[in-house]
């Protein structure tokens, strides 16, 4: 017989993975599970936080299941700290947790877990139920000390207060001290008259999770799942059936019954709720649409007076003027419409503000850059007139989902920004929080050092699973694409039970974070609507919501992104380095159609350049040779997977060797600026406005319609475009076939507002690099100083700049990298372990007090604190030392010493001590051991650890030798010369990154240095793994290449790996045969003082007289190697390897 719905159990202390690192459910599979099965309802009771409060509330509802919204919050009674949980049974009670969980964050320093005083909770208990908790909550830590009066005098004050919205929470785990606490508890309950409840602490949803839950909490209290004092649950904590707690609890009828009338006492969800705009209206005494009209209005004035010279008398009567006057109108109406000024008003405001504060700031960004009035309120720099972009793009009636801006800030400045929104806007202001998962490398890291395996061991079986965030996959992809993990699985126990648990910890959340670029301002204190969050650790002037972005837009609030743009630092850093022999260089001032600047872009030498510097994109430009900025916009937005197949057809249009189809002679207007072909979204809204008579609002459904591939809603948008069209007096089958030419084109079509604000930024570096080339890159490469990878290609860029580097040098360079005159000084804060703050510190002390003389000099001078083991091995091996002394091994061995030595000193002085020994000579050279020096391949394999490449020498140079044996030529006159279709070169392993193709195959990026400069190379799955021994970063090879070239105009080239080999192992190798040229016997007999001992070397000896040739071959084989051939070749005497 069915059990009575009024009968069944209710999970009230569900913990989902919001409980970081101890709940394993997700939501969604709660979801299905409550469906399934049929649940009643269900109570959140997340540790610490509501995080998941809104989506739980959505989703269960969905189901048919009630959602009860609860938590658990941190109390504080005298030194213990435990956790209570709370309930919401009605909206008051609701914004009660919210408050006292936000509280719990924001009134907290960092030393103790995030928690309250008691006596806060007492204060804010209206529409609140609260549980006693668990053994390990604040009266299970108190009943463990003992504290059984205090606990007494506590329950007797929350009944006083709460009556009978306070129950004894009775649990069944068998987990440590629960028999105890539950006869406590139970006497409680008679003693005090409080009801008690029957409840099941759920972490998972299946007995079978036990292990994996087990590691989890392992993982969260960084502990070993070996280790014996460490936080246990036991198998209990899934999610039973009714009839399993009826049955547990059958002794206490009364605790079940309180449990099947629990949700009766709950009348309250969260709700979705339309976007709560701020409103600012009174901060000016006025209405916002008025000043919004107003500011808009004034700032179109001073466009005008600044870009075109028109003066206020003379606007009336321009035709341009009343054009955009009219456009602003049109903009202005739809904004008020939507109630949307208060939010273009607050944008604004904090632009202005970031822009008179030397702050710089973005041109736009995304499709808010197709706004006049944000123009004209300097939201955005991008004229859209100009650049025929369209508002509806951005903002228009039909959208379901609100729009924002997105603001691009100087990565250095960003945080001045936050400053002042925490002033003005005070407690309504927020960021928003996100949430670091266990992904398939993290969760295999995390579980595999919970199981104690070793680091190395685990560290190896992480690197089999590719990294690729464009195109990532889950550990079951993972393993299933590669071979090797799997031959572990099957063979290793160990890999076995790793991936067992990993895969069923897969994607849960790990940790909490801050979506530092996103904020929420609302039109009323934030508690009042989400709940808040802070991490007293991190360095944030803002709180963040405890919601995600999803969660903070369901609940009304208004995102504004306040992104951080490094290139926008580069810039404004590059112009103060220009300043100091320009003052009045002024980036915005440039010329956006220099031709000096495009002939850069079109030599594809964009290193450093914003969008537009790696190796596909330089070939575009080679390609398509740009003469106006249109042509940078258009490529920003073709040279992405679907459009970039449309370049070939944009170039050859562009340089006339193909005719542009316009599909119609109506759309040439439109289509003429991008040469037939159809780039952009804009264009395709264009077209529906042009041909169908749509208006915006209905061309940009059309967009979305496609974009989105939807059938239904497709064929509704094709039937109004085509019925359109006739009334335009256009045939229903040319319609039709324009509908579906320009339908593949909408699908990947590209936002020109946002192509076109990020063409000009990177138009305005590549002025920057065509005519202060140093000062840029200098900038850049500060910009970049702890990314060893940018700094090499810089590096490379400087070499072929011909601008001379001075090497790491304590005595020259500097913490950054600067230019001076004809100097440019490579950082030594770019060497790796070196920190920023200690090495500038140390650099000070040189400008003020002089050149360091002696390794003694520079101990004695610099402060202890700034040196340490590690940052002064990094310099050593970098040569930063080589002026104070030449012998890096030498002054490696001795840091220990130098250490040791500088501390003495400091602490000498400190008391007003002088060591009488300081300046004895003998002293000084105890401090530096006194060893051999590296050798060549020594000396430049420390210098890549602590550069990331070679900078005193290349480490190819010890094997030019046999570069004549190996028909070795440099990459860049391979990939050059079409006439030479394959080759042998010889370069270094910069970096290796091991990727799989969408398919599943592997393959590898190889960066690889030779002689001339540094480049890109693709392995595919049978050389990688033929070669994976060789392929370590820092050796050299042999690479056997294959070219071939297409034979179109646009001579696509791709070049194949066929063959790698190790150079040091064939430089090393014994010669099987040798065959000598000679013209008499004194060449003969240096042969023989080197041919004297029997060996394994065939030889050969060809005697050239002057009629012809005499060919001899020892008898014996001789011992004949490497260093004599090189020994004979100095005396010019020709051998040649066979």
């Amino acid at each position: 017989m069915q059990e009575s719905n009024s009968k069944l159990f209710n999970h009230l202390k569900v913990h989902t993975q919001y409980s970081i690192c101890e709940g394993a459910i997700k939501i969604d599979d709660l979801k299905n599970y409550s469906k399934e099965n049929k649940i009643k309802s269900i109570g959140l009771c997340d540790t610490s936080n509501l995080c998941g409060a809104l989506e739980f509330a959505e989703k269960i509802s969905k189901s048919g299941t009630q959602p009860i919204i609860g938590t658990q919050i941190n109390f504080k009674i005298d030194e213990t700290i435990g956790l209570l949980p709370l309930f919401a049974l009605n909206e008051i009670g609701y914004k009660n947790i919210i408050k006292l969980s936000s509280s719990s964050y924001l009134k907290n320093d960092e030393k103790t877990e995030p928690h309250l005083e008691f006596n806060k909770l007492l204060s804010n208990t209206e529409g609140v139920a609260i549980f006693s908790g668990t053994t390990f909550g604040l009266f299970g830590k108190l009943f463990d000390k003992g504290k059984f009066t205090e606990i007494h005098n506590l329950y007797d004050q929350i009944k006083k207060k709460l009556g009978n919205r306070f129950y004894i929470e009775v649990q069944r785990h068998n987990d440590l001290n629960e028999i105890s606490f539950e006869e406590f508890n139970l006497n409680k309950s008679l003693d005090l008259d409080i009801p008690i409840i029957a409840t099941n602490e759920v972490f998972y949803l299946s007995k079978e999770m036990h292990e994996a839950h087990d590691a989890l909490i392992c993982i969260g209290n960084k502990t070993y799942i070996n280790e014996k004092n460490r936080l246990r649950f036991s198998d209990q904590h899934y999610f039973k059936n009714s009839s399993e707690m009826k049955e547990l609890f059958a002794d206490l009828p009364e605790a079940l019954e309180n449990n099947y009338n629990f949700p009766l006492r709950c009348s309250f969800k969260p709700l979705f709720s339309e976007p709560i705009l701020p409103n600012i209206s009174n901060d000016k005494e006025g209405n916002a649409d008025d000043i919004l009209k107003k500011d808009s209005f004034d700032g179109l004035k001073i466009k005008f007076n600044k870009n075109f010279g028109i003066e206020d008398s003379e606007l009336k009567k321009n035709k341009s003027f009343l054009e955009y006057k009219a456009r602003l109108d049109h903009e202005l109406s739809i904004i008020v419409e939507m109630k949307y000024s208060s939010y273009f008003l607050i944008v604004s405001d904090y632009i202005k503000w970031a822009k008179s504060n030397d702050i710089p700031v973005g041109p736009g960004r995304g499709s808010g850059a197709g706004s006049l009035v944000a123009w004209c309120l300097s939201i955005t720099d991008v004229d859209p007139i100009k650049f025929n972009l369209i508002f509806e793009r951005f903002l228009n009636p039909d959208r379901i989902s609100m729009p924002d801006f997105d603001i691009d800030f100087c990565e250095e400045k960003r945080d001045l920004v936050f400053e002042y929104l925490t002033k003005k806007y005070k407690d309504s202001v927020a960021h928003i929080i996100t949430f670091g998962k266990l992904k398939a490398r993290m969760v295999i890291r995390d579980v595999g050092r919970v199981l104690g395996l070793p680091y190395g061991f685990v560290d190896s079986i992480s690197k089999m699973i590719p990294f690729d965030p464009s195109r990532p996959q889950n550990l079951t992809q993972c393993i299933a694409g590669e071979p090797r993990l799997q031959k572990l699985i099957s063979e290793d126990t160990r890999v076995k039970k790793l991936t067992d648990l990993s895969l069923k910890l897969e994607d849960l959340n790990r940790n909490v974070a801050t979506h530092a670029a996103g904020v929420v301002i609302a039109d009323k204190k934030l508690t009042e609507i989400v709940p808040l969050y802070k991490d007293a650790s991190a360095d944030l002037l803002l709180p963040s919501t405890q919601f995600d972005m999803y969660s903070a837009e369901n609940a009304g609030l208004i995102k504004f992104d306040f992104l951080g743009l490094k290139t926008l630092t580069v810039i404004n850093n590059t112009q103060k380095l220009i300043r100091k022999k320009n003052k009045q260089f002024r980036i915005e001032n440039i010329n956006y159609e220099d031709q000096k600047v495009f002939e850069l872009l079109s030599s594809g030498k964009t290193v450093g350049l914003f969008q537009i510097e790696s190796t596909g994109m330089r070939e575009a430009l080679i390609q398509m040779k740009p003469n106006h900025i249109e042509d940078i916009i258009a490529l920003v937005a073709l040279y992405r997977p679907g459009p970039m197949s449309n370049i070939p057809t944009y170039n050859d249009c562009k340089h006339g060797r193909q005719t542009p189809d316009y599909l119609h002679p109506l759309l040439k207007d439109i289509l003429k600026p991008t040469y037939g072909v159809i780039i952009y979204q804009e264009q395709v809204m264009q077209i529906a406005q042009k041909l169908s008579g749509f208006t915006a609002g209905q061309a940009d459904l059309l967009r979305r319609a496609m974009g989105k591939k939807k059938r239904a809603e497709l064929e509704k948008q094709k039937q109004g475009f085509i019925e359109g069209a006739i009334k335009n007096g256009i045939a229903k089958d040319v319609a039709a076939g324009i509908f579906l030419k320009i339908e593949p084109f909408a699908e990947y079509g590209f936002n020109k507002s946002h192509a076109a604000a990020y063409g000009i930024i990177s138009y305005q570096t590549a002025f920057l690099k065509t005519y202060y080339p140093k000062e840029f890159i200098a900038s850049s490469m500060t910009m970049d100083i702890s990314n060893q990878n940018k700094l090499s290609e810089f590096y490379e860029e400087l070499k072929r700049l011909n601008v001379e580097v001075i090497r790491p040098d304590i005595n020259e360079c500097y913490a950054d990298f600067r230019t001076n005159d004809n100097n440019f000084y490579y950082a030594l804060g770019g060497i790796k372990a070196v920190g920023y703050q200690a090495i500038t510190n140390i650099v000070e002390e040189r400008i003020n007090n002089g050149k360091f003389k002696t390794i003694n000099d520079f101990i004695n001078r610099v402060n202890p604190k700034d040196i340490n083991k590690l940052q002064l091995e990094g310099l050593v091996k970098a040569g930063a030392f080589d002026s104070l002394n030449s012998n890096r091994q030498s002054l490696l061995n001795s840091v220990p010493n130098i250490i040791s030595k500088s501390k003495n000193i400091f602490d000498n002085k400190s008391v007003n001590q002088i060591d009488l020994f300081s300046e004895d000579e003998n002293i000084q050279d105890e401090i530096v051991k006194n060893v051999e020096d590296w050798n060549f391949e020594e000396r430049l394999s420390k210098e890549f650890e602590s550069l990331g490449f070679y900078i005193s020498d290349h480490p190819l140079n010890q094997f030019t030798e046999i570069f004549d044996d190996y028909k070795i030529i440099n990459y860049s006159k391979f990939i050059s010369n079409d006439e030479i279709k394959n080759g042998n070169i010889a370069a270094t392993l910069l970096k290796i990154q091991e990727r799989k193709t969408a398919k599943g195959n592997s393959y590898a990026v190889l960066k690889l240095t030779d002689l001339t400069g540094v480049f890109e190379l693709f392995i595919f799955s049978d050389v990688l793994e033929l070669n994976r021994e060789i392929l370590k970063e820092g050796n050299s090879l042999i690479l056997t290449l294959i070219k071939n070239v297409s034979t179109d105009e646009n001579r696509f080239k791709r070049t194949n790996v066929q063959k790698i080999a190790s150079l040091k192992d064939l430089f090393n190798s014994p010669i099987n045969e040798v065959s000598f040229e000679i013209k008499s016997n004194d060449e003969l007999n240096e042969i023989s003082k080197i041919l004297n001992q029997d060996g394994k070397t065939i030889v050969n000896i060809n005697f050239l007289t002057k009629e012809n040739v005499l060919k001899f071959k020892l008898k014996n084989t001789r011992n004949f190697e490497r260093k004599s051939l090189n020994l004979l070749r100095k005396h010019h005497i020709r051998a040649i390897i066979g």
